[in-house]
């Protein structure tokens, strides 16, 4: 386990220490009552375990996840760190903000970098509503590298997914996949042609209703996928994408030692922590300009006994176990659960108390006290979707079968040359370079580890911000 050095602010003192204290989940391993909540990395906590990925069927209870906010359709320009908040502040309320992100995404010049800097496992942004079923489009430029892997897709809380994901080695291909609860079945994959993805903007869109996905390039159809070609006799079900997911775009390290050797193979090789990225702007990086989300009506038959939040009503993980309901998704602090939304810092409660009683105006937020519960977990290598589980068997590069009818968009043959203006290339020379701790913006950052990790210490009430590498 990598342990990154974690800063404080004001009065915040934190530590990272292993997700060995904190207990595993997954295949039918529930959490405990006390730690109720289980991560989509299969741990269990409290507070953003039980918000954005919160698996509701290893949970203690299904009602241990925190309703999740209902899809919101909205463009967004993504020239800047405003309407993102760090999930180690974010409570759940979607109204305030539309990005929650963990690693380090910083603004540069029209548009958003997701880094990733030696020894960490990347950066991720994934939004704060759920989309079930629209239309979803980003423009965005690749990572480019050995074992470095960026990823534009739809990721639910039961891993239904919808992927785009570019390999570092292959700048000349758009890998499109989609799982049904996260089983790993590579032959979904299948890739689509088009120019150099690390040096050209390309806006990539996925097109999801409950009949079929379409995956598009530059407004060109890349590959359709119908509802009724993914039936499975075996166990005689539709195995399609059909339950509420948020949009996350990422950047990873597919190429870890730590990683399964499939996983590794696949992207391309062990990550190069040398090379001409790393020496001249101390991280890897993707480029992201814009995301459009468009919310289509939900199925005709789901069930609503509200408009605000999706929740899962009952076992299975299909389209049939959701309900959209009116369920608050808010949590009170960090302390909290799906089924104790209020739980709140103990000085906080007692400072309350203390305020009312005195006729103070004093407010709760702001004592301190500590926590020794796991209330973030973090990201690891294996990245945030099912390509990164992939086994020593799994061991093909591909993203699945090439696609007869791919498109070969305008702007030359891909591969790691291509031209392209010097506004597009690398942050180098531009008084960005953050490789050194000497930047000033690097000192709002911190490496964080391959794995599961928790918060400890001193903390306020609100939980002042910590930039860390944790993810959702």
């Amino acid at each position: 386990m990598h342990r990154g050095a974690l800063l404080g602010l004001a009065a915040l003192a934190v530590s990272v220490v292993s997700a060995a204290d904190s207990p595993t989940c997954g295949n039918g391993s529930k959490c405990p009552s006390n730690l109720p909540c289980c991560s989509q990395y299969g741990a269990c906590g409290v507070g953003a375990y039980c918000l954005g990925g919160c698996d509701p069927f290893n949970s203690n209870s299904r009602e241990s996840c925190v309703p999740a906010p209902v899809c919101k359709s909205a463009e967004y320009k993504l020239s800047s760190l405003d309407g993102i908040e760090s999930n180690t502040k974010y409570l759940g309320d979607a109204s305030k903000t539309n990005w929650v992100s963990s690693g380090q995404p910083v603004a540069f010049q029209d548009s958003l970098l997701l880094t990733m800097r030696p020894d960490t496992v990347g950066t991720l942004l994934a939004s704060s509503t759920y989309m079930w079923y629209g239309r979803v489009s980003a423009t965005l430029k690749s990572s480019r590298g050995k074992g470095v892997v960026t990823a534009f897709i739809l990721l639910s809380d039961v891993k239904d997914e919808i992927d785009y994901e570019f390999i570092g080695t292959d700048l000349s291909t758009a890998q499109s996949n989609y799982y049904y609860q996260g089983i790993t079945n590579y032959d979904n994959g299948m890739n689509i042609s088009l120019s150099d993805t690390f040096q050209n903007y390309h806006t990539y869109t996925i097109d999801w209703t409950p009949e079929q996905i379409t995956w598009s390039v530059d407004g060109q159809v890349g590959r359709t996928k119908k509802r009724s070609e993914t039936y499975n006799k075996t166990t005689n079900r539709y195995e399609y994408p059909q339950t509420p997911a948020r949009v996350q775009l990422s950047l990873w390290p597919g190429g870890l030692p730590t990683n399964g050797e499939g996983t590794i193979n696949w992207a391309g090789g062990l990550v190069d922590w040398n090379a001409q990225d790393i020496q001249s702007n101390g991280y890897y990086y993707a480029s992201v300009k814009d995301v459009k989300m468009e919310c289509y009506d939900p199925p005709s038959n789901a069930r609503k006994s509200g408009s605000k939040s999706y929740v899962f009503t009952k076992d299975g993980g299909t389209e049939d176990a959701v309900e959209i309901t009116d369920k608050p998704g808010v949590l009170k602090s960090l302390l909290g659960s799906g089924t104790n939304m209020s739980a709140d810092y103990p000085s906080a409660r007692s400072s309350s108390s203390s305020a009312k009683a005195t006729g103070s105006q004093t407010s709760s937020a702001t004592p301190e006290a500590t926590s020794d519960v796991a209330t973030v977990p973090g990201m690891t290598g294996a990245g945030p979707g099912t390509n990164g589980q992939r086994g020593a068997s799994d061991s093909n590069s591909g993203g699945g079968r090439s696609n007869s009818n791919s498109n070969s968009n305008s702007g030359g043959s891909g591969g790691s040359g291509g031209s392209s203006s010097s506004s597009s290339a690398a942050p180098q020379g531009t008084g960005f370079s953050q490789g050194a701790s000497t930047n000033t913006q690097n000192t709002n950052s911190a490496s964080g580890g391959q794995g599961e990790q928790v918060l400890r210490g001193s903390v306020f009430a609100g939980l002042v911000a910590v930039a860390g590498m944790l993810l959702l």
